[in-house]
């Protein structure tokens, strides 16, 4: 029997090839069925939304030929080739295959062709172990607009950078991926990654949290005492979310720990040295709290230093379509559905809201509409918007005897339903993000004739 082309294709391990563009225009079942995907489907399809970790666009660019990977993906280790495709000396596609699948591979290549590489096989366990707290990467930033290109090129020069880096954007622009993605590109990757929300702690308990303290510190602690988040970070990076919201009393240990890289556990008499790259990220604008006294201007300083900007969703509708796609692919698997096919109205509805949830409201806003979709297709009627973007309607208001209360009235009402879609109808959650109450809340909703 004759051995055709591709019969040796299928017997590859693992085979994967890209276009010029980075649309995928061949992959064999033995790729398909590790990556978990559908064959047929993801032909055509962009790589990184067939599979997003992967970093084989990046061989488009450069005169690199060749280049190894390793790639971390639902707990599993594997080890790539990726080579140029070239005609006439321009790069016409990657193409890539897998050498190594599983550690228990790379284990019998170890103990067969060379001991020196096992401390290795040690890193890339340990790596898999950590899987959970390092998931993301710069390849998990959905998008091929101007925006996000602009601010891939930032996180990939921050990552370069040894200096403190404050990441700005809105609610629900993705701060935390890109503190992850900064972290994963920088030379501390193979190091620890710890967050800390500056939102999610009781004051009397941030100082022990950050620092930690010794034994017999405080009532309640622990008998040998416990490491803070800055010990847990040593070496690595660490990250600090609504930094914000830091009490002004935590402040000043906080600059030490920058300019010194010391930290004093509570009821320690001595000092503890630590090497932390930091990474904070705030919602609202620093220097404004520094001139309202709600910030101290020498932390401010030094936070300031290397500052990355998420743009928000409104401006970036352009990116709407493979953010959708890559979320319904990514539910498809978790939910157990099977939707290969978007309406184009779907596209045009929600390219012409503001997304004042940014990303985080669009892909719950998909998330919920999914768990209406019967077949294989998502339409438009599955999604339900509980806004109103009309005009204003001038002859209602004429009749009106207070117009501007009316609007006013309206605007609140407005507001409070976008907010509480945005959180899935989560009361506490839509509270906070106003800045008011929950009882308060309630009393608004009841007022206005917003349904529960």
């Amino acid at each position: 029997m004759e051995i055709s082309n591709d019969m040796m294709l299928e017997v590859i391990s693992g085979l994967i090839v890209i276009d010029k563009t980075g649309k995928v225009v061949y992959l064999n079942e033995a790729c398909a069925d590790y990556i978990k995907v559908n064959r047929e489907k993801s032909i055509g399809k962009d790589i990184n939304v067939v599979f997003p970790p992967s970093t084989m666009k990046k061989m488009l660019k450069g005169d690199k030929r060749f280049n190894i990977q390793y790639y971390f993906t639902e707990g599993r280790m594997s080890a790539s080739s990726q080579v140029q495709i070239r005609k006439d000396g321009e790069v016409i596609g990657v193409l890539e295959y897998d050498m190594l699948e599983e550690v228990e591979q790379l284990d019998f290549f170890l103990e067969r062709y060379s001991s020196a590489l096992k401390e290795e096989i040690a890193y890339f366990r340990e790596q898999t172990r950590k899987f959970a707290a390092t998931k993301y990467s710069i390849n998990s930033i959905i998008g091929s607009s101007s925006k996000i290109r602009d601010l891939k090129e930032q996180i990939e020069i921050a990552a370069m950078s040894t200096s403190t880096v404050l990441i700005q954007g809105e609610t629900g622009t993705g701060k935390e991926l890109v503190a992850h993605a900064i972290h994963n590109l920088s030379a501390r990757a193979c190091h620890d990654f710890v967050k800390v929300n500056g939102s999610g702690m009781a004051e009397n308990l941030i100082e022990s949290e950050l620092f930690g303290y010794v034994e017999g510190a405080f009532t309640g602690a622990k008998a040998k005492g416990k490491k803070g988040k800055f010990e847990l970070a040593d070496r690595g990076t660490l990250f600090l979310d609504e930094i914000n919201q830091m009490p002004m009393s935590i402040q000043p240990k906080l600059l030490r720990a920058l300019q010194e890289g010391e930290i004093s556990p509570v009821g320690s008499e001595e000092d503890v040295q630590v090497d932390v790259r930091l990474i904070t990220a705030s919602n609202q604008d620093l220097e404004k709290l520094v001139a309202e006294n709600k910030f101290r201007a020498d932390l401010f300083y030094r936070l300031n230093v290397f500052v990355v900007t998420i743009p928000p969703l409104r401006e970036r509708l352009e990116d709407i379509p493979e953010l959708v796609e890559h979320k319904v692919q990514e539910l498809n698997r978790e939910m157990g559905k099977n939707i290969v096919t978007i309406e184009p109205e779907v596209y045009d509805m929600l390219t012409g809201y503001d997304w004042p949830g940014n990303i985080r409201e669009l892909y719950n806003r998909v998330e919920s509409a999914m768990n209406y979709v019967q077949g294989d297709t998502l339409k438009k009627a599955h999604f339900n918007f509980r806004v109103d973007n009309s005009r204003l309607n001038m002859e209602a208001l004429k009749k009106n005897d207070n117009p501007i209360e009316a609007i006013k009235r309206e605007a609140e009402r407005k507001l409070i339903n976008e907010t509480l879609s945005m959180f899935d109808n989560n009361k506490t959650q839509a509270a906070k993000y106003l800045k008011i109450s929950r009882p308060l809340l309630y009393q608004k909703m009841k007022r206005l004739g917003i349904e529960e």
